[in-house]
């Protein structure tokens, strides 16, 4: 097995990509960025300093015309747009990966072990842990910080 990877430009990636079946749309008012299409999944690419490439935004399966994201919240697996969440088939997934190592292959990026096992989400949120992303002067404190506030105040008390 090889450890290579075979770097490619963006003209090179763009070549390979066109030949593979992938849909290419040049993003209006940018130059140097690409919209890919494939199996209902899209991404976007764009050059990376004068000769390399790089993925824009991530692969996410299409629902009506926008780039949905994959979110996993630990029972299930959903595609999020601004607009609509769908719960994520396995067929969604399926097209998800074979895209993504596509896309991988074609520009020349690393194919890791953990991702090509399965589909890989963006974020992970699970349903159990609620206020995780907020700041940490935001967040509520947990029961076990209160008590623990209150016993050190206690000890303070009887000293």
């Amino acid at each position: 097995m090889s450890t290579k990877v075979e770097h490619r430009t963006y003209e090179d990636a763009l070549s390979w990509l066109r030949e593979h079946g992938f849909d290419l749309l040049e993003a209006p008012g940018t130059q140097g960025r690409v919209f890919l299409k494939k199996y209902n999944v899209s991404s976007a690419i764009q050059k990376n300093g004068d000769d390399g490439v790089k993925i824009f935004a991530y692969p996410g399966y299409l629902i009506g015309s926008e780039i949905s994201k994959l979110v996993n919240r630990g029972y299930q697996q959903f595609l999020k747009t601004a607009k609509t969440e769908v719960p994520a088939t396995a067929d969604h997934l399926k097209a998800l990966q074979q895209f993504t190592e596509e896309l991988k292959e074609g520009l020349g990026l690393p194919s890791l072990y953990n991702e090509s096992l399965g589909t890989v989400s963006e974020s992970y949120q699970y349903d159990r842990v609620v206020d995780r992303d907020k700041p940490a002067a935001d967040k509520p404190k947990r029961p076990w910080e209160v008590a623990g506030a209150k016993a050190a105040v206690a000890k303070k008390g009887r000293a």
